[in-house]
């Protein structure tokens, strides 16, 4: 029997402690059981938030928010003790269960002596049946096989693990955890294609409700059943949509999100042009004049005896048309229409001359080994050529983009760069120490001079350019870097997983951006949505290097 929970919120709205700026305004929807809820928005409105205040990290200014007893939560950024093994991590998540199982031996083996336990131990039975106790060696092992940690050893220490792995291993947790609602942020990060589809398929066998933040827009098209989108720029009636303040409720999937999406924009730009229009029209009309409301020659015959009558009725008629123009148009202003907010729009890479040799190779990799994770590898990319670097986790992709980039040393083989190529790599994590500093200040003292600030590549508005790096968003934050680099296009640009915490706006706009590039690029991603799209978005340029999936990252 599905479970009858529902994560509710009615009238959310939240601000930080010492900031005037909210973040969450009168946010109202609900996630019934057995639904997948996707939250979606620009980077730094309020998501994250919104998933804190859900977990009970945070408390709600007003508003109320309802949850079932048990609600499991994995943050963004994963914390666990880099002292513990990873069994412990899997212990503590069915410690619960382990219980049950333990409850059952001592209850079974009181019960000849007390009968009365019989009730007791049925109950305990029936726990341990609708909670797949005795199947949960069977379930720890297909989750950790599921999500690509099978041959990762339990006693290995969480800090000798990579970023990845300890995420994937929290999100493990949280699978196998009994609980009766699920709420994550970016679940997807550091998930190869098998992961995402186990991730998919367990969510939609979930009989709570799940409420998910995600940038990954092929898992939201697979696994949501609706969208609820906290970008306020969606227009007044929130078109196909269920608006509140903020946040609008889409019902579909991703695809029909956009499209609804697209619409309520296009009917609110359409409104709006009418809407100014029709100001400028009032506003011609409060200007006019008897002049500009009578046209005619009076003949001199006329002038003595009719020269009262026509003012009088000039004056009148003037006086009628003036108010009712006034009176509308203060009704207009009174109830108007905002302007479309303008979307941050990433404008594309400034143009540059590229510095490769004609005619020689950008990379040239022959029987390329990098210690145990890469090899043996042989490519060769050509100045302008755009390479999607794909493969499960493991296999190779970032090894490869450090080798490139000289952060890794080549343990055999070949691989051969030009000297005089300028080479620019986006890590997958970003690596930011300074957080006291503006971010608008960090990008200037990184950029060349005379660069485009953040805000003129769309990256950014005014007002969080000037907040200190800390205050901002994980996806605030890569802005930032992709900014960096962009500013200043090298010969090779290298990208490791770059849609990671971007919007999807700016995610659509980079690709587009990217198709414009003539320089080289080598992009490794596990986002299966650009991976669809390849062959097509880069007008033909696009060439693929898959990696086989030998080694676990």
């Amino acid at each position: 029997m599905a479970s009858p929970h529902h994560l509710k919120f009615d009238g959310v709205s939240f601000t930080y402690p010492g900031s005037v700026r909210r973040v969450l305004t009168d946010i109202t929807f609900a996630v019934p059981s057995e639904h997948v809820t996707g939250l979606i928005g620009e980077n730094g409105s309020g998501k994250s938030t919104l998933l804190q205040l859900v977990a009970g990290v945070l408390e709600p200014d007003v508003g109320v928010i309802t949850t079932p007893p048990v609600t499991g939560f994995i943050e963004q950024e994963t914390q666990l003790p880099f002292s513990s093994p990873a069994s412990e991590v899997i212990d503590a998540a069915v410690s619960e269960l382990r219980d049950v199982e333990k409850q059952i031996g001592d209850l079974s083996s009181r019960l000849g002596d007390e009968p009365e336990l019989a009730d007791a131990f049925d109950a305990a039975l029936a726990t341990a049946e609708q909670s797949g106790v005795w199947e949960l060696d069977s379930r720890i092992a297909t989750v950790l096989a599921g999500l690509g940690l099978a041959k990762v050893p339990l006693e290995t220490r969480l800090g000798e693990m990579s970023g990845g792995q300890r995420r994937r291993f929290a999100l493990a947790a949280l699978l196998l955890r009994p609980v009766d609602a699920m709420v994550l942020d970016e679940p997807t990060n550091h998930l190869d294609d098998e992961g995402v589809d186990f991730l998919i398929s367990e969510l939609k066998e979930f009989r709570g409700p799940v409420l998910v933040a995600s940038h990954d827009r092929f898992f939201l098209d697979r696994a949501a059943d609706s969208l609820v989108d906290l970008d306020a720029g969606l227009g007044p009636e929130g078109g196909a949509g269920e608006a509140t303040r903020q946040g609008t409720v889409f019902t579909g999937s991703f695809t029909d999100y956009l499209l609804a999406r697209e619409d309520i924009r296009r009917r609110w730009a359409e409104l709006y042009v009418a809407q100014e229009h029709e100001r400028a029209r009032l506003e011609k009309a409060t200007d006019q004049g008897e002049s500009d409301i009578f046209h005619r020659d009076v003949s001199k015959s006329e002038v003595r005896t009719s020269a009262k009558f026509y003012a009088d009725r000039a004056a009148k008629t003037l006086g009628n048309r003036l108010r009712s123009a006034r009176g509308r148009l203060e009704a207009l202003e009174r109830d108007e229409l905002p302007p479309p907010p303008a979307r941050l729009k990433f404008h594309g890479i400034p143009e540059h001359t590229t510095l490769a040799s004609l005619g020689e190779p950008a990379v040239v990799a022959r029987d390329l080994w990098v210690d145990d994770r890469l090899g043996p590898l042989t490519v060769t990319i050509q100045p302008g050529d755009h390479w999607l670097i794909e493969g499960p986790n493991g296999s190779g992709k970032s090894t490869f983009l450090k080798a490139i980039d000289g952060k890794l040393q080549v343990t055999e083989g070949l691989l051969r760069i030009p000297e005089e190529v300028r080479i620019t790599r986006l890590s997958q994590d970003d690596e930011w120490t300074d957080l006291d500093t503006p971010a608008g200040e960090i990008f200037a003292a990184l950029v060349p001079p005379n660069s485009p600030t953040l805000v003129d590549m769309g990256l950014m508005n005014e007002e969080t350019a000037a907040r200190p790096l800390g205050e901002l968003s994980l996806g605030q934050r890569r802005r930032v870097s992709l900014g960096v680099i962009l500013a200043s296009p090298p010969d090779i640009l290298l990208l490791d997983e770059p849609t990671n915490h971007l919007s999807l706006a700016l995610a659509e706009e980079l690709e587009e951006a990217l198709e414009e590039f003539p320089g080289t690029v080598l992009l490794a991603t596990h986002d299966r949505w650009i991976r669809r799209r390849w062959a097509v978005r880069t007008n033909g340029r696009g060439k693929v290097l898959t990696l086989p999936g030998r080694w676990d990252d």
